[in-house]
């Protein structure tokens, strides 16, 4: 039986974890803590219990009914090594630094946020206190004074306040001291070293974080937060302290240039505009055309709507632009890859029979470069939607199909087109590939320094009644798939988006269309969209 339920708060949490990082970075308690009781323990073990226990499991060790599907796995309190502290390198945590993370979750975790005054479901703060002293009790070294982390807070020197020399000196301090080899020349998280790294937990495969997602800084992305994290270093990871390499000014300075790197304003506006040029569209991604397009930041999640669900995508956001002529539209998206995937091995793929199907572990699935292609997909309705009622975002459903545009890195890489046209009508029927015939898209991909770019294009109006129309000032939805082969990712195992919408600019002002911009901001969170648990 299919049930439907809405999909707000799904895509709202996406959406927070990407937008109100830096809000969240700097959560502190607003009231005195109280005081570390037996009364207060035992609260704190019925909250951690029933909130905490189904990820850090019963024991603490990280090892919860859930923790089997979920990358980076959920902290095993056992071992007493956490990452985001204000001490030094192997040291505990201070009552502090732990509220900080239980206030603002982990951004690209599955750790949310447990700030009562952000979410409804979260916890007071004498709650939070409350399990922060039953969390301590799965490790004795909290009780040791010898490891007491308040004899180990780092010192926090005067801010060297961000400058171009500042960030110059920060760029060759990041080339002498290696960084690059596991982040990356450009910060993309892409080194030689990247592939081989492994955590001291449980041994897992670890990935160097992309220092370009502002968003996505677990421990705050502000200079100061940056500049904390080279003091104390980051436990359980190939992440040093920088305290004994480089000295108080140096780190200030590297900081500076981490934080030079950044993304940090995320365009979430659900309408893209696709800008009218006279001549030919510009089928090179790296054309300085595309530099004069207005562009959308479009949000990704994990595909958890139809089984084999998947929790672990690595793609977040895709940045979109689109350009149209009196014949053809293209779009331009962009988004961060830390390797090229071009090669797919089929034998590879998943498969498990569905009575088994459910939440895939990361660790069912083949997550190694050189198996499975990168590929991304534009997804429209086959027509455009008369009133309201759009198919649903995840490939349609029975009678409402939707029309794919499917670029493969391996058709690419081979020398084939690299674009397909499909059409869709629910997520458990495969995709069927157009006819010959019907096939009137182009597109080509360039992939550098951890970057893909794809430019996908299309003639306006076809013949074909399998095709969507591009109609201009109409508010055509539009929504993506996206693979990382190196991830594990294929077939149903992806990131998606809910439904945004592209217009054709025109010359009459958009202020005319101010009611049906409004009717979407209005339904945008009220649908937001549908979506279908099996």
């Amino acid at each position: 039986m299919i049930k439907r339920v809405s999909v707000s708060l799904f895509f709202l949490v996406a959406l927070s974890c990407l937008l109100l990082t830096h809000v969240q970075a700097a959560d502190e308690p607003a009231g005195k803590k109280p005081a570390k009781t037996p009364e207060a323990i035992e609260k704190g073990r019925v909250i951690y219990y029933m909130r905490c226990s189904f990820c850090h499991g019963l024991q603490g060790d990280g090892d919860g009914p859930v923790a089997y599907q979920l990358i980076p796995r959920p902290r095993d309190f056992t071992k007493g090594l956490y990452k985001f502290r204000s001490t030094g390198s192997g040291e505990l945590p201070t009552d502090e630094d732990l509220f900080r993370v239980i206030s603002r979750g982990l951004p690209g975790t599955a750790m949310q946020t447990f700030d009562s005054d952000k979410i409804k479901s979260g916890l007071t703060e004498e709650e939070r206190w409350q399990v922060i002293y039953f969390i301590k009790t799965f490790s004795e070294d909290f009780n040791d004074p010898e490891f007491d982390p308040y004899k180990a807070v780092v010192n926090v020197s005067s801010e060297i306040k961000s400058s171009q020399a500042s960030i110059e000196k920060g760029k060759k301090i990041f080339q002498e001291m290696m960084c690059w080899e596991c982040h990356g020349d450009g910060g993309r998280g892409n080194g030689p070293n990247s592939p081989r790294l492994k955590d001291k937990f449980r041994g897992d495969p670890i990935l160097p974080f992309d220092l370009t997602k502002g968003w996505r800084y677990k421990g705050g992305n502000t200079t100061r937060d940056i500049y904390l994290r080279f003091n104390t270093g980051i436990n359980g990871t190939p992440m040093p302290s920088f305290t004994d390499s480089l000295n108080d000014e140096e780190r200030w300075h590297l900081a500076n240039y981490v934080v030079s790197l950044q993304k940090r304003e995320v365009n979430n506006n659900p309408v893209l505009s696709a800008k009218f040029v006279s001549g030919e569209l510009p089928a090179d991604p790296d054309n300085t055309l595309w530099g004069s397009a207005a562009s959308i930041d479009v949000l990704m999640a994990g595909q958890v709507i139809a089984k084999p669900r998947w929790e672990n995508p690595s793609v977040d956001l895709v940045t979109i632009r689109a350009l149209y002529n009196d014949k053809e539209i293209a779009f331009l998206m962009e988004w961060g890859d830390r390797f090229k995937d071009t090669v797919h091995n089929p034998e590879k793929e998943y498969k498990v029979s569905d009575v088994y199907k459910g939440y895939v572990s990361w660790e069912e699935i083949t997550r190694d470069i050189g198996n499975f292609r990168d590929s991304i997909a534009l997804q429209f309705p086959t027509a455009i939607p008369a009133g309201t009622r759009k198919p649903h975002f995840f490939r349609g459903e029975s009678g409402n199909t939707v029309n794919l545009w499917v670029w493969k890195s391996d058709l690419e890489e081979s020398g084939q087109p690299p674009v397909e046209e499909v059409n869709a009508s629910s997520p458990g029927q495969p995709m069927k590939i157009q006819p010959p015939e019907g096939q009137q898209i182009k597109g080509k991909g360039i992939w550098k320094d951890g970057v893909w770019k794809v430019v996908i294009k299309r003639p306006l109006l076809t013949e074909d009644k399998n095709d969507i129309q591009f109609e201009k000032g109409k508010f055509i939805p539009l929504a993506l798939n996206v693979w990382d082969g190196s991830n594990g990712e294929h077939n149903l195992l992806m990131s998606l988006s809910s439904w945004h919408y592209v217009i054709l600019e025109t010359t009459v002002p958009m202020s005319v269309y101010l009611y049906t911009l409004l009717g979407i901001a209005g339904l945008g969170l009220g649908e937001f969209w549908l979506v279908r648990r099996v």
